[in-house]
């Protein structure tokens, strides 16, 4: 029994994967398998299905039946129509504002949908370049406390040597058992993170949750950022999805403005009908000239005169809806303005937080030097070595950590301004 309730699991293991991936491979498989994506395109099926039945009144329709029935008296109507053996009835309208403007406006809803869908992709695609980089960054610092766990055993070794031969006192080999023990925590820590990022970079590229996606060595993108804040600006705003879905759902609400007020304009279908009669139905009785085949062309014209206070409150709220996206819209621009200044100073105190770490790198690489020629001159230990080495480690992953919250900057950046699918290309 327990064979087979482990079974499953171990299926799953065997199917699990690992990829290696470059940023841009990543980037295109997220566009191509995501199922964000792919219930985005169904809001779009959707939409394009809504225009057709919004053109259908405007397209010929015919039925052909019968209205057979057999005729004592006078004859009479079935279903408004005259008995006959064979009937035929055709109509399509010609001119009706209201269902025109509906039409129009499935148009635009389809446009909307359109628009939300590349919102969609550029969000997919920003998630996708993030947990890129983020298991990048967790993959490197992972290596680099691996190689602190080594330079920390060897400290330890050198420490209870020290202490057996009665150098050092006892609690130097405790602190260094003690570092060795936090470091080996923080791998740990650091390889479980790698492989949440790692498996949610491959759930957000529609693989399956057992599967990981490991990041290529040295990821990078081209950092082309506009030279200026107002170029920033202006690029946000021009290829906001945002911005360019209110505009879109402003002109749907427009047109149904019109559809509400062409409510009071006539309307015209063209009619067409055929009928096929017979003797035993009486005609012949009752009408003064009876013939078999009859047919009829002509339009059915229809002139509101009173319309109601319906129109007039559809009107008004669809005016109403307009005043609130124009709102909407205008808070979002000042928005994406306040957005992208606040990144450029963010990108600016980035640059001066890694430069901080470039230069306290280099002065743990010049300790690490003068610790290594003492050594050879005998006037350090190993111990001093490998500690020296450590903090050379540590300041590794803090240039790391500037470097990546640099690159989150300038992502965000990015991805205001619309360029990140080009700086991927």
């Amino acid at each position: 029994m327990k064979a087979l309730l482990l079974s499953p699991a171990l299926v799953c293991l065997s199917l699990a994967e690992t990829r290696t991936l470059t940023l841009r491979e990543a980037a295109e498989l997220a566009l191509k398998q995501n199922p964000e994506l792919a219930i985005a395109r169904f809001d779009e099926i959707r939409g394009e299905h809504a225009v057709r039945l919004a053109r259908d009144p405007f397209l010929l329709k015919a039925a052909v039946g019968s209205g057979l029935a057999w005729t004592q008296g006078f004859p009479m109507s079935i279903d408004g129509s005259a008995p006959s053996i064979v009937q035929a009835r055709a109509s399509q309208t010609l001119f009706d504002r209201q269902k025109t403007h509906a039409l129009a406006q499935a148009r635009q809803n389809v446009r909307t949908a359109q628009i939300d869908a590349g919102a969609r992709r550029d969000e997919i695609v920003h998630r996708t370049v993030t947990l890129y980089l983020d298991a990048a960054r967790i993959a490197r610092a992972a290596r680099t406390v691996a190689q602190q766990v080594e330079n920390l055993v060897r400290v330890a070794e050198s420490a209870a040597a020290a202490v057996a031969e009665g150098r050092v006192l006892p609690l130097e080999s405790k602190k260094a058992a003690l570092n060795l023990a936090r470091t080996r925590q923080k791998a740990a820590v650091l390889r479980d993170e790698q492989a949440f990022l790692e498996r949610s970079l491959a759930a957000v590229l529609g693989l399956t949750p057992e599967d990981r996606v490991e990041p290529t060595p040295e990821p990078g993108i081209q950092w082309d950022l506009p030279a200026a804040e107002p170029a920033a600006v202006a690029a946000a705003i021009e290829s906001s999805q945002e911005l360019r879905r209110i505009e879109s759902a402003i002109l749907a609400k427009g047109f149904e403005v019109s559809s509400a007020r062409a409510a009071r304009l006539p309307k015209v279908d063209l009619i067409a009908q055929y009928a096929l009669f017979a003797r035993f139905n009486n005609f012949e009785d009752y009408f003064q000239r009876f013939q078999r085949n009859n047919t009829q062309l002509g339009a059915s014209i229809q002139i509101p005169v009173f319309t109601g206070s319906g129109p007039a409150v559809q009107q008004a709220q669809a005016n109403a809806e307009i005043s609130r996206l124009r709102a909407e819209a205008s808070f979002k621009r000042s928005q994406i303005t306040l957005d992208v200044k606040k990144l450029y100073e963010d990108l600016r105190a980035a640059e001066g937080a890694r430069e901080v770490a470039k230069l306290d790198l280099d002065l743990a690489r010049d300790q690490v030097s003068v610790v290594l020629a003492q050594a050879e001159e005998g006037r350090a230990t190993v111990r001093q070595v490998e500690e020296a080495r450590f903090m050379e480690n540590e300041k590794w992953a803090a240039y790391g950590d500037a470097q990546a919250a640099m690159d989150r900057v300038r992502l965000g950046i990015l991805r205001h301004t619309g360029a990140l699918m080009a700086a991927l290309r």
